[in-house]
């Protein structure tokens, strides 16, 4: 299972893909808002030539034309982009007409099977559940990941999961046990994934070990 960033912080952004680990952005109205007033296409652009993989960029039409006249333009900002489109009637209209010109769509804002079906149907790249909203109203949204996946596997469907609406580190575990193609997370998740109390306790033991017996310097001896 490959991991995203959900978010549109360059400096996050540029520390996951430090790590090594992170090969793919997502991002929404929502998320480019909390960064400020800031030039969304610049911020686009830029996030687009940090990241090695796909960069998720949703369009702010409601009709289905507005959305493909807006992904048309967005794919020109850089090769790596994929358009999200919401999970609407509409959304689907425009999906069909984008995968024609194969523009990949991230299909957002998923909520059920039927919607991930008709997202594959209508030629969707990716399809995104969101897991912890519908936690939130006490549907189970791991389910959800796990039926898609299911489908998608039995119909040998090309369309990729995006477990989306991440909340905690658990959730990716339970993406990646569900064959999740990808789970989307934020910058906070990440940190959990690899934070540990014994794990800093260990580094601290193995420290005061070594200095205990051959000092502070810290330096293995060369031949």
């Amino acid at each position: 299972m490959r991991l995203f960033l959900d978010t549109a912080n360059l400096a996050h952004i540029r520390h996951g893909v430090e790590l090594g680990v992170v090969t793919g952005v997502t991002t929404n109205p929502s998320l480019v808002s909390k960064e400020g007033k800031v030039d969304y296409k610049a911020l686009v652009k830029e996030i687009c030539a940090i990241v090695p993989g796909p960069v998720s960029t949703e369009v702010l039409s409601l009709e289905s034309g507005g959305m493909v006249a807006e992904a048309r333009e967005i794919v020109t900002w850089a090769e790596n982009i994929a358009v999200k489109i919401p999970a609407t009637a509409e959304g689907l209209k425009a999906t069909s007409a984008l995968s024609r010109d194969r523009i990949p769509v991230n299909m957002t804002l998923c909520f059920s099977l039927n919607q991930a079906i008709l997202a594959a149907e209508a030629g969707a790249a990716y399809v995104s559940p969101f897991v912890g909203r519908l936690d939130d109203i006490g549907e189970d949204g791991m389910r959800l990941v796990v039926d898609i996946v299911d489908y998608l596997s039995y119909y040998n469907l090309p369309t990729q999961v995006i477990a989306a609406s991440i909340r905690h580190s658990a959730h990716c575990l339970s993406a990646a046990k569900a064959g999740a193609h990808i789970a989307t997370i934020p910058y906070g998740v990440l940190l959990q994934m690899f934070e540990h109390p014994l794990t800093d306790i260990g580094v601290r033991r193995f420290a005061e070990d070594w200095n205990k017996v051959m000092g502070s310097g810290g330096i293995l001896p060369t031949q």
